[in-house]
């Protein structure tokens, strides 16, 4: 009995031991952790874990969050135990810009998007820089201006069926509807067009298609989250336990059946489709280049669904719900569009190169850019070895750093004193000012790795505000009432209720 309690005694003794050597363990690595930047002020919860941003992410306010961090801590806010979050627009060109070496972190990995089990070299979301470079050149010069204006047509096209749609329904009948929902028809439909040759059937049906608005907006809300404590993914999207049904990306698919249409056609049937739109470009390129990935051509077509549609009608439903809420600068911007439209500058539909004559459109576009960013999310990038200093603070190699649109765009040394109001007068301004102010906008990124679709979605905005003000007088209703936003990637209105009648 003596040997056996003294053999007891040894064991709880090696595992007090054990124990004690595992939590000093823990403890020296916490401290660790903690010391590297235990300089740059934060919340102290979050020098320790990862769930707590990761929090902030899932209340579906972290665009508020992080402008708020900013405003108590300052410019550079330590946000989790390898993660600073900057707001310093000056910032910008050392994180983002064409020469920075600044790689993105794993915090895309989350983002990027499957089919049928397989991750889609997505040419936004990609870490790797050889892999971007070669899914990204052979389709840039199809994003020019220059390029778009061939599209012009089909975005005429989608502009006139969309007001005979309004006509229809709403014009002088004296029924109210939510004007953010069916621009998102909208701007959906126009992605078809100039993807497909055809709109898909979002305005005519006055709601959704196969689920594929409500599916993209699923997507990013269920991802959210993990960008934060991407490792998480390793249980979730990349297990191979689970099955690959259970991870099915409707969107991704529903642009794969588009392209298997359209491979399925006689080269006659080819013939007779606009060869000018996306998709063909898409199929001409895939085949010059052997060397891309299998995925590519449904990546591209992709990319074209999931941030087009959405990216572009928010921006085109935040300048109207400004608009709307802020009289006096509808009645300015109403007087300019009148203006230019009985001297014959612009036509009822305006094009691309009329609008750039309205400095006061441009003024309201770049302000709701400034003030609403569809993206509400941190742009996350690691420090290269060279380390970065910003605003005083050293931010050693390997931390996670990012800039949070909303926040930066908020910065009173740069956009003024009252950052969180609606003024598009603060637009005009010196060419200089104005440069400068321009380039520190994150609204689709910046530097080599910008949002392609960029040109497309400002091509969009500045044809369908002007052309809708010419031809409807709008009323808000309640206009006292403050639209809900929620943040899962894209910053999400609730959009706004208005009645309208016929100006011709």
């Amino acid at each position: 009995m003596d040997v056996l309690k003294g053999f007891t005694d040894r064991t709880a003794n090696l595992s007090s031991i054990l124990l004690a050597v595992g939590a000093g363990a823990v403890i020296l690595r916490l401290l660790h952790t903690y010391s590297r930047l235990s300089h740059i002020p934060g919340p102290a919860s979050a020098a320790f874990t990862d769930f707590v941003r990761r929090s902030w992410v899932a209340a579906g306010d972290v665009h508020q969050k992080h402008t708020d961090l900013h405003r108590r801590y300052g410019t550079v806010v330590r946000v989790g135990p390898n993660a600073v979050l900057i707001s310093q627009p000056d910032a910008v060109d050392k994180i983002y810009g064409f020469k920075a070496k600044f790689l993105k972190s794993e915090f895309y990995d989350s983002i990027l998007p499957r089919m049928k089990g397989a991750k889609i070299p997505d040419v936004f979301a990609t870490r790797d820089e050889d892999l971007h470079r070669r899914m990204r050149r052979p389709v840039a010069n199809l994003y020019s201006i220059a390029n778009l204006t061939r599209f012009e047509p089909l975005v005429v096209s989608t502009i006139e069926y969309f007001f005979s749609r309004l006509d229809e329904l709403f014009t002088d009948k004296g029924r109210e509807f939510n004007l953010s929902d069916w621009l998102q028809l909208f701007t959906f439909d126009i992605m078809g067009e100039v993807t497909f040759s055809r709109r898909l059937g979002f305005l005519e049906k006055g709601g959704d298609i196969e689920g594929v608005i409500e599916n993209n907006w699923k997507y990013f809300r269920d991802v959210a989250a993990n960008t934060q404590t991407p490792w998480l993914d390793k249980f979730w999207k990349d297990n191979p336990l689970i099955p690959v049904s259970a991870k099915r990306n409707p969107l991704a698919e529903f642009g794969a059946a588009r392209i298997q249409e359209r491979l399925a056609l006689t080269e006659e049937e080819r013939e007779n489709i606009n060869q000018k739109d996306y998709l063909s470009a898409f199929i001409r390129e895939a085949a010059k280049n052997p060397t891309l990935p299998e995925l590519a051509l449904p990546t591209w077509t992709n990319s074209n669904i999931q941030a087009g549609g959405d990216t572009t009608s928010i921006m085109a439903s935040v300048v109207l719900y400004h608009l709307l809420k802020n009289p006096k600068t509808l009645a300015t911007l109403q007087k300019e569009i009148d203006s230019a439209a009985q001297e014959g500058r612009i036509s009822k539909l305006v094009t691309w190169k009329e609008s750039q004559r309205l400095p006061y459109l441009d003024a309201c576009v770049k302000e709701a850019s400034r003030l609403h960013p569809p993206i509400g999310f941190p742009l996350e990038r690691i420090v290269p070895q060279s380390g970065l200093e910003v605003d005083g603070y050293f931010i050693p190699p390997g931390t996670r750093v990012s800039m949070n649109p909303w926040a930066v765009h908020r910065e009173v040394g740069l956009y003024g004193d009252d950052p969180d109001v609606w003024r598009p007068e603060r637009w005009m301004c010196g060419e200089d000012k104005k440069r400068t102010m321009y380039n520190s906008l994150l609204t689709f990124g910046a530097g080599h790795r910008v949002c392609l679709g960029k040109n497309l979605s400002y091509f969009e905005v500045y044809k369908i505000i002007p052309s809708l003000l010419q031809r409807y007088e709008f009323e808000l209703l309640n206009p006292e009432r403050e639209w809900t936003l929620e943040t899962k990637w894209f910053t999400m209105p609730s959009g706004f209720h208005v009645r309208i009648k016929s100006r011709r």
